[in-house]
């Protein structure tokens, strides 16, 4: 379908090109059978026509308005039987009135005969062709501009037409048993396809099935693929198309493919338009400084008139997705236009189980992998996330050379994908390594005496991105509400690698400056957001975090008073202090454990939660094979302290010590983030989530 065009193309070209090639050869091969001769030869032959045995002779002459051609005999033979054949040639004709007295004179005494032809003329298509070529050119030139600016092919002159992309029913379909960790949004959706299936159903009820149905929620949680299992299901023509798509440079063009598209969908009726990123087109209309966007909005209230409006739009269902359902218009959300809205949010436990064993099912894995432990360890991960975890497992076995992929390959890929890759080649002092050690064993030894917390899962000072070491514990089950102890206990875990150096080396760094801040956040978060404090009481008393929308939210003002702002960073400081003495009460006194966990893993330089338990206790650890020592590298000069420790402790993504993921509260309003705030393991602040 889609060759179509170009073989067209490539036939009209082929088509010109012969034409304009039999044009020149019938224009430059008209004397080709004739022979070329010298004006004088010419004269010559004129002037031995009165000598009977001269050779060559001339036998007849054709006198045309440019030259002269004709027959001469080459010599005669007294063989019978012998003569050779008449030559043809030519030659030009000058302006000479004495070669039309000789060719008179020949002729009237009957010793050549003389032939005249009228003026030669152009072929119509040669005529054709150089009179209108150079228009041809220029028009030819202007399409091709337009092809350029239209993105080719025949779009050329088609500003107004729909860029929709039209995934046929009978190719590869993607069906709901594809589609895991969002069953709620999938039964939302069964009265779909139920209605695409069998609509008289439904309408000898007198019900009216949605007509627009929008999915909102993060980045990559399936919400594309969602409605694609829709169509799949339904087994109905499935129209894909962007929000951006509409909007163009000239006023008028968006509106009119809105148009174009609602008519190629009634004419495939029933069917599914699924419109991504709306929100590029359905921003509440009037908001912005200097007043709206007229193609924008224009584009926005045809999708209006067309959802809800006189034009009969049975059997077609739009579904939209958006990240931003905040910013659009209203009239979108009303009844009539979009009046089913589905929450698509991350997956829990049992969902990122359900889509690991999706993307595995074509992978060949070994009888190790445990896609249980794999959920537990990726909290807040969504469905393209996972997909991409399992992909980098493949790759990291393909690069060993096995043929099965590992366990060990997934816990790699899960590191990978949080943290970034090793940098076991990153030259570190003893010095350097031994801080780093002291600091993560001092975070997992007060998430281990901590209660309301997460079990130590891994600790490692092998460098990662940028961060020199690893605390990750491994929740037990996902949180969907955050206590004020567990809230206060993260305080303590961010802070306890800064007590440690602080406690063993009497010298603190630099690397505790991350964990300082998000400690800070998580403080503030607590005292101005979700009303954890006993001075303040339960006051709101934070600004939004969400981006300024122009128009809306830029003249916000902060209802803050001076006072209030005081005690604010009173109670910051206090719960701040509070929890540095609770972390070094509790590293005091286990400091010989401190020292014992800290040698362990400085020499081993990672350390499982097995093997954590096992020095807790004071058991002693298997001895390392030869294999299995680190390399040692030092340098032959210390590095600056702040560039060996910018990110430390817990920058884990996947299980990030609770210190973080944990520590962030979703906003009870906000319906697609109420989710677990440890589940996102992520290693950036708690209010970015």
């Amino acid at each position: 379908m889609k060759e179509k065009p170009n073989k067209m193309k490539t036939f009209a070209l082929y088509v010109f090109l012969g034409v304009l090639l039999l044009s020149v050869v019938n224009s430059l091969g008209v004397n080709q059978k004739y022979e070329r001769k010298d004006y004088s030869w010419f004269i010559q032959m004129l002037n031995k026509l009165d000598d009977p045995d001269a050779t060559p002779k001339l036998l007849s002459i054709t006198i045309n308005d440019k030259e002269i051609s004709g027959k001469y005999q080459e010599s005669v033979s007294l063989i019978k039987g012998q003569n050779k054949l008449p030559q043809s040639f030519h030659t030009v004709i000058p302006e000479d009135q004495g070669l039309m007295d000789l060719i008179r004179k020949a002729a009237k005494e009957n010793k050549l005969i003389v032939k005249a032809e009228p003026p030669a003329q152009m072929s119509w298509w040669l005529n054709l062709l150089i009179n209108w070529f150079p228009f041809i050119i220029l028009i030819g030139a202007w399409l091709f501009i337009l092809n350029k600016m239209q993105g080719g092919g025949a779009k050329a002159l088609s500003f107004g037409k729909s860029r929709a992309r039209m995934i046929d029913p009978s190719e590869k379909r993607v069906l709901f048993k594809d589609v895991a960790g969002i069953n709620e949004a999938k039964e939302d959706l069964l009265e779909v396809v139920e209605f695409l299936r069998d609509p008289r159903k439904f309408t000898d009820l007198g019900a009216k099935i949605p007509r627009g149905v929008l999915l909102f929620g993060p980045p990559g949680t399936g919400k594309t693929l969602l409605a694609r299992a829709v169509a799949g299901e339904a087994s109905v023509p499935f129209f894909n198309i962007s929000g951006s798509e509409f909007v163009e440079m000239f006023v008028g063009v968006g509106a009119s493919r809105v148009r174009d598209l609602f008519d190629q969908a009634r004419k495939n009726a029933p069917c599914i338009i699924f419109m991504d990123e709306i929100d590029a087109v359905g921003r509440q209309r009037g908001a912005g400084l200097g007043g709206g966007h007229d193609e924008r909005e224009q584009t926005l209230n045809q999708i209006l008139v067309e959802m809800d409006g006189f034009d009969n739009t049975k059997g077609i269902i739009l579904i939209a997705a958006t990240n931003r359902p905040d910013v659009l218009d209203p009239a979108l959300l009303r009844p009539g236009r979009f009046d089913r809205q589905i929450v698509v949010d991350r997956p829990d436990i049992r969902g990122r189980e359900e889509i690991l064993q999706i993307h595995v099912r074509e992978k060949p894995i070994a009888d190790d992998v445990d896609l249980n432990v794999l959920a537990r360890r990726t909290p807040g991960f969504a469905g393209a996330e996972l997909a991409n975890l399992t992909n980098e497992a493949a790759i990291l076995a393909a690069r060993k050379g096995r043929k099965v992929i590992l366990m060990s390959d997934f816990e790699a890929s899960i590191d990978k994908v949080i943290a970034g890759s090793e940098r076991k080649s990153r030259i570190i002092s003893e010095k350097e390594k031994t801080n780093t050690a002291v600091h993560e064993m001092g975070h997992a030894l007060v998430a281990h005496f901590l209660p309301d917390t997460d079990p130590v899962h891994k600790i490692t000072i092998i460098p990662r991105g940028m961060a020199l070491g690893l605390t990750m514990q491994l929740p037990v089950e996902d949180r969907l509400s955050v206590s004020r102890t567990h809230l206060k206990n993260q305080i303590c875990i961010l802070l306890a690698g800064r007590v440690a150096e602080d406690l063993v080396f009497h010298e603190i760094t630099s690397g505790a400056s991350n964990d300082i801040e998000r400690a800070t956040k998580i403080a503030r978060k607590m005292i101005c957001e979700l009303g954890m404090s006993d001075e303040l009481g339960p006051l709101h008393l934070a600004e939004s975090n969400q981006p300024i929308f122009l128009g809306r939210d830029f003249s916000t003002r902060n209802d803050i008073s001076n006072e209030t702002a005081h005690k604010i960073d009173e109670e910051i400081k206090k719960l701040i202090d509070w929890a540095f003495q609770e972390a070094k009460r509790i590293l005091t006194e286990n400091r010989e454990i401190l020292d014992r966990c800290s040698k362990a893993l400085l020499e081993r330089e990672t350390i499982n939660a097995e093997e954590f338990e096992k020095l807790i206790k004071g058991e002693e650890l298997e001895p390392l094979t030869s294999s299995s020592k680190p390399a040692v590298k030092e340098s032959s000069e210390p590095q600056k302290i702040e560039e060996q420790q910018t990110a430390v402790a817990i920058e884990d993504k996947s299980t990030v010590s609770e210190t973080e993921t944990k520590t962030e509260v979703p906003d009870p309003e906000a319906k697609a983030e109420s989710k677990d705030p440890e589940e996102k393991t992520e290693s950036k602040d708690p209010e970015e989530k």
